[in-house]
């Protein structure tokens, strides 16, 4: 079994900042409960500022499907609702080798 990498973008936008940062915080402390959840930090990009990162790792594809399936994703996505200044993209990771 081999660990899952994934790094996801939530664009904000500049007014909304301040009200979706709370809630991607409850999304953090809630998920590193998870089980199947290895690693789960939250990021804001200094290059965009109102750009979210997660970069996170799971055990296997299923966590991460368990995850999404979770109250508190919804939760999150319900209050960055109308705040969102383009699509969240996930990105599971495939090594380079």
């Amino acid at each position: 079994m081999s660990e899952l990498h994934v790094v996801a973008t939530i664009p904000v936008k500049p007014e909304a900042v301040d009200q979706v940062r709370p809630a991607l915080t409850e999304l953090v402390a809630a998920t590193r409960g998870e089980e199947g959840c290895l690693a789960y930090d939250l990021f804001e990009s200094a290059a965009a500022p109102g750009t979210f990162v997660t970069v996170e790792r799971w055990t296997d594809q299923a966590a991460l499907d368990a995850h999404m399936a979770t109250p508190h994703v919804a939760a999150a996505f319900a209050a960055a609702g109308g705040a969102l200044d383009g699509e969240v993209a996930i990105h599971p990771l495939r090594p380079v080798e």
